[in-house]
């Protein structure tokens, strides 16, 4: 994949408005603000191709990047809690139509911010992508922020309160500053 031909392709609001997938997909997934749109721009080498914001829970649409004959996918983030309740509706059903809709998903990016134990929406996601057997790697947010012997007492406490949900499964610490992870990133999508 060469990044110097990536492209923002559209956003989509609604179930309804996603196209049929008809190329190899990788989708990013995680809690709003765990850094989806930064670790995007990270890998394609842009600044700014996707969007980023302060405010958790701006990204509120299905983002395509096309890259050579792959897709990367930003999803909604989940978890916030300052949206409506109809909003946070159209989210789930965007998110649900999206993962079972027959879609070419070689691998789905789960992201959990580094300095904190995964939230319960991080364990049911990783939950839901077990059980329909859509393969995941798990990507440690933030790793930057934590000194190395935070880092590595961190590293244990989530694989050991993840347990069987990163069993056999690349578990990357990550960091849009300094670039932890990108290679390792770039080689899953190949």
């Amino acid at each position: 994949m060469n990044v110097n031909n990536a492209v923002f392709e559209a956003a989509f609001g609604t179930a309804e408005q996603l196209p049929v997938s008809d190329l190899d997909e990788y989708c990013f997934s995680g809690r709003s603000n765990v850094g989806k749109s930064s670790l995007i721009n990270k890998i394609l080498n842009r600044k700014s191709i996707a969007r980023v914001s302060q405010t958790p829970g701006k990204t509120i649409t299905v983002n395509f990047y096309r890259c050579d004959d792959k897709r990367l996918v930003d999803l909604p983030g989940y978890g916030y809690a300052k949206v409506t309740y109809a909003e946070k509706e159209r989210w789930s059903e965007l998110m649900e139509t999206y993962f079972n809709s027959a879609r070419n998903i070689k691998m789905c990016f789960q992201l959990i911010d580094m300095r904190h134990n995964p939230a319960d929406f991080d364990v049911s996601m990783l939950e839901f992508l077990a059980d329909f057997g859509i393969p995941y790697t798990i990507v440690l947010t933030k790793c930057d922020k934590l000194n190395k012997t935070e880092f590595c007492k961190q590293l244990e406490e989530i694989k050991a309160y993840l347990g069987d949900l990163c069993s056999n499964v690349a578990v990357i610490p990550f960091s849009a500053l300094k670039g932890n992870g990108v290679n390792e990133i770039l080689e899953i999508i190949g």
